[in-house]
């Protein structure tokens, strides 16, 4: 039987303000100097390289002190890796170069952080396999004309790239994607809820076998509970994920990803937490 000290320690996605104004949030992200994924840089407008350098120095200023590992999560909005079209792909990775940055500064030097992207596959892509609409080649080929040159910057900062499930319904997909890269700098990230809701909608695998299928490549998972029908980020409990399965299948890697809890209303982090302890899961 594993005891507390055994189980794996949760993190959890956040914007900086969530911090400072939620009671408790500060005190739970350092108590046992959790990981941490700040958020700022999803909302629009927050990505240019005068806002993302402002983020960083506030959050080194508000993380002192703090031993865990820093990541974040990247901007989105309108920004899909494999935009065919080469004006929108130098804006991406303006972005996207601009994220890393700012990381960087955040780690202040340590390397090791991540950032999360989104992945390139879709709904349509699923259901188009293997028809005159079948795009696989286009995907990858145009992913790495779009991420290319950051994944070398991720390389000489110590920093990593991590692609997460949106609408994949293929587990196997971005898997292969990261490992095309050939790089330590990019890896595989997992969404519970994503993938939920990619097997209650779209006939997708249960979401343990999302980390079956990354394997040694998944570095990174955002903890959110869902009903299998939509992306609803609910306190761990509230949904239909089969919590259990989903941990047997990490603790039968080689390595324990970042554990991070990404929920709609922050303050569920605390309930969640405690949900997962009481399960004897993660602490």
């Amino acid at each position: 039987m594993k005891t507390a000290n055994s189980l794996p320690t949760l993190g959890l996605a956040a914007h900086l303000d969530e911090i400072e104004q939620v009671p408790g949030l500060r005190n739970f992200l350092f108590e046992r100097d959790r990981d941490l994924e700040i958020r700022d840089l999803v909302v629009l407008g927050n990505s240019d390289p005068d806002r993302c350098k402002s983020i960083a120095a506030r959050a080194r200023r508000m993380l002192d002190g703090h031993r865990g590992r820093v990541g974040i999560h990247g901007p989105y909005e309108g920004l899909m890796i494999d935009t065919p079209d080469p004006d929108i792909r130098a804006i991406v990775q303006a972005r996207f170069r601009a994220g890393l940055s700012a990381l960087a500064t955040m780690q202040g030097g340590r390397g090791g952080g991540h950032m999360v992207v989104h992945s390139p596959y879709t709904t349509w892509h699923s259901y188009n396999r293997g028809t005159f609409h079948d795009d696989c080649t286009g995907i990858l080929e145009r992913t790495h004309a779009c991420l290319g040159p950051l994944v070398k910057q991720a390389e000489d900062q110590g920093l990593m790239l991590v692609i997460e499930n949106c609408e994949d319904k293929d587990p196997t997909e971005r898997v292969a994607l990261a490992k095309s890269f050939n790089s330590p700098a990019v890896r595989v990230s997992l969404d519970t809820g994503h993938a939920h809701y990619a097997h209650g909608a779209t006939g997708a695998p249960p979401v343990d076998t999302f980390v079956a299928a990354a394997g040694a490549a998944l570095a990174h998972v955002h903890l959110q509970d869902a009903d299998g029908w939509a992306d609803r980020h609910w306190a761990i409990g509230q949904g239909t994920i089969r919590w259990h399965s989903l941990f047997r299948a990490l603790t039968a890697l080689t390595q324990m990803p970042g554990l991070l809890l990404e929920m709609a209303d922050v303050r569920d982090v605390f309930p969640s937490a405690s949900w997962l302890q009481g399960e004897g899961l993660a602490q």
